[in-house]
């Protein structure tokens, strides 16, 4: 039940990460903080389809 996501920065647009997530516990869109390179900052990065 688990499926591969990818995180894309909501600054720049870059798809930086991975990550894996449960459908069945988490239908809406995975929302993290993490590292841009490009920016040299903390953004938020949200799961692309």
């Amino acid at each position: 039940m688990r499926v591969v996501v990818t995180l894309a920065c909501t600054e720049c647009g870059d798809r930086n990460y991975t990550t894996t997530k449960n459908k069945r516990n988490h239908p809406e869109r995975l929302e993290l903080r993490k590292y841009s390179p490009r920016l040299r900052k903390y953004t938020i990065h949200r799961e692309t389809r």
